[in-house]
């Protein structure tokens, strides 16, 4: 029988999450192993007047680029979209990437000069949905290699996810708006926990609720920070940091003017380094986030839940969300997770909001 609450699910991702209206173009990116959801978002922009246009891959759904063909395709062709993937890019109204991967390893043998070329192809794709030009959402279905990965059964894993996404959005949306209302018109933020003591400007920035219209799950409160700002030390000590199927534990970054400017790893520090140096905006602090999801409490190894765990702070290099008011450009956005429900704080001028993952609201 099917679970009805893929049904619930699919109709979320299009009428709560994108929005779909009639004429658009949609593109949805998936794998074969996501055709259980898949194929209800595609009926479900259908019955809203739109065009679906979808995209299978068996390793790296998140990206209109095959995996396969990246491989072995001369490098000077890596590094730039096919014209046919340009124009669809360039013209698609929404776009919806629903992972459901085979193996959460898949593409990991892309050797590190490749995984830059594609990073630097993709900047089209990325330039319209990191400046909110049109809608997205970045979600999972439920697959036997997440449930894995997050340490469960795959029924577990299902009744997690659904209850982490199949919430009152509408609730979720203005509790976390009482969160975003406390940093707005702030200057200062300053986080410290163990081995972490990082400060930052979010002055002139817009404090943003993510209810559930980008990300599914949804739950946190974003920023892009004044791009010069960072200073001091964050240690990633309490979960490995997860970009494109690499895992990399221990991570520290030091930050001056804003900028990495040093970095270390207990485990695959080649690749975090690779990272940083795969264009002039990599290093650079593109968003504070706060995780402010109840339903998620402990770490998958997976940061579209990561980043949402209630009482969690992540920064991520890279690219700024333009929308939030972000203006550092990079191929890259790599967001890392900090833990701060044992000895962390946050504190805005100097004031602390926040002690062990517990919100202290006036």
């Amino acid at each position: 029988m099917t679970d009805p609450r893929v049904e619930r699910y699919a109709r979320l991702l299009v009428e709560q999450c994108i929005g779909v209206q009639p004429g658009w173009q949609v593109l949805v990116l998936s794998t074969p192993l996501g055709r259980p959801v898949v194929e209800p978002v595609l009926e479900a922009i259908g019955e809203r007047g739109a065009y679906a246009i979808l995209r299978l891959d068996f390793a790296q759904e998140h990206l209109p680029v095959a995996h396969a063909w990246s491989r072995t395709a001369p490098e000077e062709l890596v590094g730039t979209l096919a014209p046919a993937d340009l124009h669809l890019v360039e013209t698609i109204d929404a776009r919806m990437m629903i992972a459901a991967p085979e193996n959460t390893r898949a593409g990991v043998e892309l050797p590190a000069r490749r995984q830059s070329l594609v990073r630097q192809a993709l900047r089209p794709y990325y330039a319209r949905t990191m400046s909110m030009q049109i809608p997205w959402v970045s979600c999972y279905f439920p697959t036997e290699a997440a449930a894995q990965d997050a340490g469960m059964t795959l029924e577990a894993f299902e009744d997690f996810l659904y209850g982490a996404c199949l919430r009152d959005w509408n609730a979720e949306a203005e509790r976390m708006q009482r969160i975003a209302d406390r940093f707005d018109g702030a200057k200062e933020v300053h986080i410290t926990g163990p081995h972490t003591d990082i400060t930052l400007s979010v002055e002139g920035r817009r404090a943003i609720a993510d209810d559930g219209r980008v990300n599914m799950p949804g739950g946190e409160v974003f920023f892009a920070p004044v791009e010069d700002s960072a200073e001091g030390v964050i240690t990633y000590a309490e979960f490995p940091a997860v970009y494109e199927n690499h895992e990399v534990t221990g991570v520290r970054l030091r930050f001056e003017g804003g900028r990495v400017v040093d970095a270390s790893a207990e485990t695959n520090e080649d690749f975090l380094l690779a990272t940083l140096d795969s264009d002039e905006g990599a290093r650079g602090l593109g968003e504070l986030g706060i995780g402010c999801n109840p339903g998620i409490t402990r770490h998958m190894k997976n940061v579209l839940f990561d980043e949402k765990i209630d009482g969690t702070a992540h920064l991520a290099i890279g690219a700024s969300y333009t929308s939030a008011g972000g203006k550092n450009i990079s191929a890259v956005h790599w967001d890392m997770v900090k833990d701060l429900r044992s000895g962390g704080a946050i504190a805005v001028d100097g004031t602390v909001v926040q002690r062990d993952g517990v919100w202290q609201l006036d």
